[in-house]
């Protein structure tokens, strides 16, 4: 829990200096991504919201990923990841936008193994997803899922310069 705390300060910190907004679109995290950022002091003034996209169809009607996208290859892909973080971005009118999607286990889910996860960040210029093979149970894969995320963000803000 502590890790992911300094991460959402790291990420929270940079944004309120950049004058940066985010918003989040998160599958087996259901809510900890957003939960975890919203107890930074001072979040208030970058987060702009987010949404927890667990049923796959919600992924197509909420976050915006195209439904073929899903029937061809599930809702735990890279490619979905990198749709839903833009989704984000752009459905809550943030600059950042950040998404996790998927298995937190206990069973394998759609032929994916457990631990199986795809973070990504979608901002100016930057649309990344890295692939995590998480070991441990459920609540393990999600907060490594969370502090993982959190740092994409912080990693992506410093290789990004701030907008005029």
């Amino acid at each position: 829990m502590v890790e992911m705390s300094v991460a959402a300060a790291a990420a929270v910190h940079q944004l309120v200096e950049r004058h940066e907004t985010l918003a989040t679109a998160e599958s087996l995290t259901g809510g900890l991504v957003a939960a975890t950022i919203v107890e930074i002091a001072g979040v208030s003034s970058v987060y702009r919201g987010g949404m927890v996209v667990y049923a796959t169809e919600l992924k197509a009607r909420l976050a915006g990923v195209p439904e073929e996208l899903l029937e061809e290859r599930g809702p735990v892909d890279r490619d979905v990841a990198a749709e839903l973080a833009s989704g984000a971005r752009e459905r809550c009118g943030a600059d950042w936008g950040l998404a996790t999607t998927g298995v937190a286990g206990p069973e394998p889910q759609g032929g994916k193994p457990v631990g199986l996860v795809y973070v990504a960040v979608s901002g100016p210029g930057v649309a990344e997803v890295r692939e995590l093979q998480l070991d441990g149970n459920r609540d393990a894969v999600r907060t490594e899922s969370v502090t993982a995320v959190l740092q994409l963000l912080t990693d992506a803000l410093r290789a990004t310069p701030a907008r005029a």
